[in-house]
């Protein structure tokens, strides 16, 4: 669907969000007459009110018949699809759409590499980003990263527009995407289950990517992905022998070493995958990756994303905010395999199976666990329950679990906060806790910034 297409038509814009937002500024540009609905929290009405008095702001959120009065619904990412007045409204006749299939309707012929993944796919976007700029390669980076493309400038109204675009989409987006060059999907794990409804549901909305890609690069070293993308007619793989992996300390294609995984600024065997699904990305799209390589050793790991604060009080402290899975945090704990590692997990409890996590605290535990948040009464009780031969903590939030982290941390040791869970039960998202964990370590929180990079060649927040 095009901006175009809902002129004169009733229209509601759902959600108050960044998204959100974006969308109510880029409708009214194309439409500035036109009487738009906004849905919103009760608490977002004054501010929607202030960023378009032309705007019916309505708080709450909206029934079936409410919905059904509309022709157009502009949705943003974080409401669920499957929700049963949605559903009852589109089997009435209301279309749904988002910011995203209305970017993709306004650019059809846009170079664009998309990257989606349960985890990884941020950190890839931005490599791409910086291997393509690296190239001399005018790229965007947006999307679920940080950036919604319908904040980016159209396309006709700047003198140098993006010659590629590489758009990080989240689960919720994989299905609103156009027709594009590259699909990446860096892993597919168990996620989102209260948006999706089901892990299967999870994986076929993820997996929607598939079927607007051109190309699509897959994860090579998981077999549920190898499984469900082999009938793609133009499939391509990173992390196995023959193209782009990793071996024996080095990022190889095939036989040939390239780049030495400790010159990776991004700590852990899963970010030199993710360089790896970079560089194959690169060439599959024409580009020289060997060329390109070079410079991984300029790329500054994302914030919350393993990110090393520094020593403080005698220990290292890691910010792994981001992690919202427990098979992140096992990722997490394998790239710091070696030293004394004080692990502070919980959070939001969505209901994920966290045994995969006990079976292996049970076999190679941390040197502690600190277990926070609504569910951290489950993980003890799952960690005790199965003879984890480490200490195990149980407190209310994140000040008590860095408390309990200070005082059975040896000197040397790592305060890694990996929470494998959302932080919605103590935190507005996941940054707001990676930030307050800093501050409670000691550093300056107002230093951890956000993503370089976004926008077209980086220029979201340059002066």
């Amino acid at each position: 669907m095009r901006i175009a297409e809902l002129v004169g038509r009733r229209v509601a814009i759902w959600g108050f969000g960044r998204e959100g937002r974006a969308a109510i500024h880029a409708v009214r540009q194309r439409c500035p007459d036109q009487r738009f609905t906004l849905f919103c929290a009760a608490a977002e009405v004054d501010a929607a009110r202030a960023f378009d008095p032309a705007l019916e702001v309505v708080a709450g959120e909206p029934d079936a018949a409410t919905l059904s009065r509309f022709d157009v619904v502009v949705k943003s990412p974080g409401i669920s699809a499957y929700k049963p007045a949605l559903l009852a409204a589109l089997a009435q006749g209301t279309q749904f759409t988002s910011g995203t299939a209305l970017w993709f309707g306004e650019n059809p012929d846009a170079h664009v590499i998309a990257v989606t993944g349960t985890k990884g796919k941020s950190t890839t976007s931005a490599l791409i980003a910086h291997l393509t700029r690296a190239l001399g390669v005018r790229t965007a980076l947006a999307g679920n990263i940080g950036l919604p493309l319908l904040e980016l400038p159209d396309r006709q109204a700047v003198s140098q527009p993006a010659e590629l675009w590489v758009i990080e989409l989240s689960s919720f987006q994989t299905g609103e995407a156009g027709p594009l060059e590259l699909g990446v999907i860096t892993s597919l794990y168990e996620e989102h289950l209260d948006w999706h409804g089901s892990r299967e549901r999870y994986v076929v909305d993820k997996l929607r990517l598939a079927d607007v890609s051109r190309q699509l690069l897959v994860n090579g070293l998981q077999p549920a992905l190898l499984e469900r993308t082999q009938k793609h007619p133009h499939r391509l793989l990173f992390g196995q022998p023959a193209g782009w992996h990793v071996a024996d300390g080095f990022i190889r294609r095939g036989t040939q070493e390239v780049f030495p995984v400790e010159q990776l600024a991004a700590p852990g065997l899963h970010n030199a995958l993710n360089a790896c699904a970079a560089l194959a990305a690169l060439a599959a799209v024409g580009m020289d990756a060997m060329a390109a390589a070079p410079a991984l050793a300029h790329f500054r790991p994302l914030p919350h994303r393993l990110q090393p604060l520094g020593e403080r009080d005698g220990w290292h402290w890691v910010n792994d905010s981001i992690s919202t899975t427990p098979l992140a945090t096992l990722a997490a704990l394998e790239s710091l395999h070696g030293h004394a590692v004080t692990v502070l997990v919980g959070g939001h409890d969505r209901g994920l199976d966290w045994t995969p996590f006990v079976e292996a605290m049970r076999s190679s535990p941390a040197h502690a666990i600190v277990c926070m948040g609504s569910n951290g009464g489950r993980i003890e009780t799952a960690l005790r329950a199965a003879g984890v031969a480490c200490p195990i903590m149980h407190v209310a939030d994140l000040a008590g679990a860095v408390a309990e982290a200070k005082v059975c941390t040896p000197d040397g040791g790592v305060i890694l906060l990996s929470p494998g869970a959302p932080s919605f039960d103590q935190f507005k998202d996941y940054a707001e806790r990676g930030r307050r964990f800093a501050a409670l370590a000691g550093f300056d929180s107002a230093s951890i910034t956000g993503i370089e990079g976004l926008g077209i060649d980086g220029d979201v927040g340059k002066t």
